[in-house]
């Protein structure tokens, strides 16, 4: 059938498409997912979509002129490269586990490759099941912004082996413009944690050095070009300009309770590889006082917001202090 048309669960693919591109199926199609998916439409690869809440896969299948599925399994049966993006790591067991789970659905010569932010042991605890279908698995996790994601010019980690890789390179390619064989399953997953670990440290360095600038009398968007012009201007600089210098008009990209529950994920692989990460404690706390004045679903660039609101409430307590009456 062709890719105009939407399917729903218990329809088949019929084969590869013409050209010989593998189907793909693209488990979870919320922000980063949803863009993946995108990317992959224009790529030209026909794909069978699956979210948790049901109706943003349908849009999505019905945007890209894709198939919506109803279960993972029925991904799983149609498509020859299964990528996952979602939440967590119970996010991710859930969708490969169960009856209707994606190892349920899956066919010999497929090969999975799980792109969300979870600790090694995740993928490590789904890979027997996986392989016993004869089926492939990577952990493929990303660093990039969702516009890159759409462009297709994410950083991909993979972990695995280099068969498996190659199965599912075809497909990594047409959303990346960097891929790293970081080494066995399980390795890209700790890649990610060691990537975000210095993601958050620079949002809480950039966030603290354009409020110090703004403070001193620098107008903000001069500070942040200063910035990003600079040898601090990493990509991370560059993508996060709009939501650092128009917060109220951005939406969230990548919220404080996700990152929260990252650094999290940073603390427990530190002291399972007895690492230090001072910084990545920090960075958490910081993250956890964000949240109780600028709310859990807020941008991570809204650690600025907070440093701001809070050297007001200093600046009155301390003017308030000034003006008491001696007693």
């Amino acid at each position: 059938m062709s890719r105009g048309g939407q399917l729903t669960g218990g329809q088949s693919a019929g084969g590869k498409p013409a050209g010989g591109k593998p189907t793909v199926g693209m488990l979870g199609t919320g922000r980063m997912g949803g863009s993946m998916a995108r990317a992959l439409a224009a790529a030209g690869f026909e794909l069978y979509l699956y979210n948790r809440s049901p109706e943003r896969a349908r849009a999505l299948a019905t945007e890209l002129g894709a198939h919506a599925e109803a279960t993972p399994a029925e991904v799983a049966r149609h498509a020859d490269v299964i990528l996952s993006s979602v939440a967590d790591g119970a996010a991710v067991e859930a969708l490969y586990e169960g009856r209707n789970g994606v190892i349920a659905g899956l066919r010999p010569g497929s090969v999975v490759a799980d792109m969300s932010t979870v600790l090694p042991e995740t993928i490590l605890g789904l890979e027997k099941s996986i392989r016993s279908h004869g089926a492939g698995v990577l952990d493929a996790p990303v660093s990039g912004s969702v516009s890159l994601a759409t462009a297709g010019k994410l950083t991909i980690m993979v972990g695995g082996t280099e068969r498996d890789l190659e199965r599912a390179r075809p497909v990594l390619e047409a959303l990346a413009t960097n891929i790293f064989h970081t080494g066995p399953l399980g390795s890209a997953a700790a890649m990610k944690l060691a990537v975000n670990a210095v993601v958050f440290g620079l949002n809480q360095a950039l966030s603290e050095a354009l409020t110090l600038a703004e403070a001193a009398g620098i107008d903000r968007s001069i500070a942040y070009d200063v910035l990003a012009a600079s040898a601090v201007g990493a990509p991370y600089v560059a993508y996060k300009r709009a939501a650092f210098m128009a917060p109220e008009e951005t939406p969230p990209a990548f919220s404080l309770e996700l990152a929260q529950k990252d650094l999290r994920l940073i603390g427990e692989l530190a002291g399972a590889v007895g690492s230090d990460v001072a910084q990545a404690r920090a960075n958490l706390q910081l993250l956890i006082d964000t949240a109780a004045t600028e709310g859990a679903q807020a941008d991570i660039s809204s650690v600025a917001a907070h440093i701001r609101r809070s050297a007001r409430g200093r600046a009155v307590a301390a003017g308030a202090g000034r003006t008491r009456p001696a007693v």
